[in-house]
């Protein structure tokens, strides 16, 4: 009969000691609650994130929540763009453009940095629009869904008789 030291014993045969066993459930407690932690703490980036953003959809309808929109300015693509000075309407310039949300996922609608030049390259003006600028008072859905093409079209105040150049930037 060979006897074992007392560190090598199990403790009861029947399976594991329910002591070490609440020990165990009480980690895994522990790491779920500081996982639950960071991931709250990092909602915004978590849902950038385009492999996570599926899953994060998916739990947040589950679970009631929502997640922040989506905002990949980078997805909205120029189709068309103008700056067009009226001959009727001296020192306005009418702008004019279209584009399409090329992102997988809906988002709001972007702030349009619109910059004006002389033929030297010079900047004469500069400024970024929020979309209620460039909207207007018409109604219109919350965010662009994916593929959603939209053109718009808003009056400015030339910012000197030259200008020949105008640039477009989504942010």
């Amino acid at each position: 009969m060979t006897h074992a030291p007392s560190f090598a014993h199990t403790g009861s045969r029947g399976g594991a000691n329910p002591r070490r066993r609440g020990e165990w459930l009480a980690l895994v407690a522990l790491v779920v609650a500081l996982l639950a932690q960071v991931g709250w703490l990092q909602r915004e980036q978590l849902a950038a994130s385009p492999e996570l953003r599926p899953l994060l959809v998916s739990l947040c309808r589950s679970l009631h929540c929502t997640l922040p929109a989506w905002h990949e300015p980078a997805a909205i693509t120029m189709l068309a763009r103008d700056v067009i000075a009226q001959p009727d309407r001296p020192g306005v310039l009418r702008v004019q453009a279209s584009f399409r949300n090329d992102a997988r996922w809906p988002q709001p609608w972007p702030a349009l940095a619109l910059s004006l030049s002389d033929v030297n390259g010079r900047l004469l003006g500069a400024r970024r629009f929020q979309s209620g600028e460039y909207l207007g008072k018409a109604p219109h859905p919350l965010q662009l869904e994916p593929g959603q093409a939209v053109s718009i079209g808003f009056d400015i105040v030339e910012p000197a008789p030259n200008v020949v150049a105008f640039d477009f930037r989504f942010e």
